[in-house]
């Protein structure tokens, strides 16, 4: 399959595209943003026109075997690919907006291939040399951001099995740090564990000292 014939922008078109043939177009999208424990990932690509993944959509409505797949033929098919994150402490500092927004930061900077333009799965764009621009729902839209979704969820998922073998009551290899019912019921179980991100209220509820009135 040549790149002529392989669409790389199945959700913009032509007239619609914020970028000319010539630009070094880079995808970026975060994974972690909703997460009650653990950092938030991001990654960006720069995908090869001359070697194009099949495949390529939104991690979310992949499976996770299917990410799994897709991430190696991403990181040797790519032009260029970098992952950063926000600790959960940057986290808790900065809020989760402006964490999520430097962790985008970090993964263009990291890129060993400077793109001159960085397409932001979103609404919003972080502050960077690099010129910008947000496209909601992008990670289904441009094939560089689903492959950035993809790389940014799998990094996530690995590094939440890694903090399940240091906290392994709170069962994090099963529900990636998301508020589901089981890590509630362990939260209330086993209170809050130095990975979670004490600023989202139910950590903070927590955490917080119980009073009484005793006039009441």
């Amino acid at each position: 399959m040549t790149s002529r014939k392989f669409n790389f922008y199945p959700g913009l078109k032509p007239k619609d595209r914020p970028f000319v043939d010539t630009d070094i177009v880079c995808g970026v999208d975060e994974a972690g943003r909703g997460p009650l424990a653990g950092p938030v990932f991001a990654a960006a690509v720069i995908l090869d026109p001359r070697r194009p993944i099949e495949g390529l959509r939104d991690s979310k409505k992949l499976t996770a075997a299917r990410r799994d797949e897709l991430a190696p033929q991403i990181r040797e098919y790519a032009l260029a690919w970098a992952i950063a994150e926000c600790s959960h402490e940057e986290i808790d500092t900065l809020n989760i907006l402006q964490a999520t927004m430097l962790a985008m930061r970090r993964a263009v900077e990291a890129l060993h291939l400077l793109p001159t333009i960085a397409l932001i799965d979103g609404n919003r764009c972080p502050v960077m040399a690099v010129r910008a621009h947000a496209i909601i729902e992008g990670d289904d839209k441009v094939h560089a951001i689903s492959a950035a979704s993809i790389l940014a969820k799998t990094a996530r998922d690995a590094a939440l099995v890694t903090l399940h073998e240091l906290y392994p009551q709170y069962a994090f290899d099963q529900h990636k740090g998301y508020g589901t019912a089981l890590h509630r019921e362990r939260l209330l179980q086993y209170g809050p564990c130095p990975v979670h991100r004490r600023s989202f209220a139910p950590v903070r509820m927590l955490l917080e000292p119980v009073t009484t009135d005793m006039f009441a």
